[in-house]
């Protein structure tokens, strides 16, 4: 992502179209609940798609379909160990924008 000055950014971000797009396209796939679902079960330690499935009360088909969704838009990653493969967030950004999100959720409840 291209960021520039603030005072050469009067909506303070700014994105390329093309980066505006893959932003929107990340959260189009948040906003289904089974997917979100499926990065807060990952969120404190990588998961097989079998732990995730029972978690989510889900099948395993439905869960490895939303996991290659995830992959392919670097939310998780996956790690074989043997013949499981265990997810895990991609990265600290992934983590950091669940966890900053869940605060402003529970912010707007107290408030």
């Amino acid at each position: 992502m291209s960021t520039l000055p603030a005072a050469a950014a009067p909506c303070g971000l700014v994105l390329s179209q093309p980066e505006t797009a893959v932003l929107a396209d990340t959260f189009k796939l948040l906003g289904d609940t089974t997917r979100l679902s499926i990065l807060l079960c990952c969120l404190n330690a990588p998961r097989s798609v079998g732990e995730i499935a029972e978690a989510l009360d889900q099948s395993q088909s439905l869960v490895s379909h939303h996991l290659r969704l995830l992959r392919a838009a670097r939310l998780v990653r996956g790690e074989r160990q043997s013949r499981q493969v265990f997810y895990s967030l991609s990265d600290a950004h992934v983590s950091d924008m669940l966890h900053v999100m869940a605060h402003h959720i529970a912010e707007e409840r107290s408030a």
